[in-house]
């Protein structure tokens, strides 16, 4: 077994995106007072993803802590042969509504934005979606997430009645 030095950074396990970062103002009686905030998503295209929020007085640590916010809310998504969904499905979150729809091999991601970002992290590779409502990013991130969320394989569904997958599609 190889010994890591102290200063050798760790192999990363996820792959990180920057969906948006803002300034944010405050104005005081001092004068105004500016801090960053940023969207991140992490995943490592296998059917793992999470995103996070950070604020920070500099772009870099709002970034960072953006980053461990999203590696402490990953979640597993189920994937048909690797590449699409089980089934369609609707996120919502504020007034952002996504939906998303398994496709046929060689379709691609067919989203844009924010969605093809976290889809694309997530490892689905033929997928179509509709971003409907509202555009902000960080809501349109969170609807995307419910509705990949929502997704059950048919052996869990087929778990949860109690049959096996055969006896599930006759």
């Amino acid at each position: 077994m190889e010994k890591r030095r102290f200063n050798e950074p760790k192999a990363k396990e996820y792959e990180e995106l920057v969906i948006s970062f803002n300034r944010v103002t405050k104005v005081t009686k001092g004068g105004r007072r500016f801090r960053f905030a940023a969207t991140v998503v992490v995943g490592n295209r296998k059917g793992t993803v999470g995103f996070g929020t950070g604020k920070a007085n500099e772009v870099q640590d709002a970034v960072k802590k953006a980053i461990q916010s999203a590696t402490k809310n990953v979640v597993r998504i189920p994937l048909v042969e690797e590449r699409t969904i089980p089934h369609e499905a609707t996120g919502e979150s504020g007034a952002a509504r996504v939906l998303i729809k398994p496709a046929k091999a060689g379709t691609g991601i067919i989203a844009g934005g924010s969605v093809r970002a976290v889809l694309e992290l997530a490892g689905v590779k033929d997928v179509v979606s509709k971003s409907l409502g509202s555009n902000s990013k960080i809501n349109v991130v969170r609807a995307t997430m419910d509705a990949l969320t929502s997704q059950r394989s048919a052996e869990h569904i087929a778990n949860l009645r109690g049959k096996t997958k055969e006896e599930l599609f006759g």
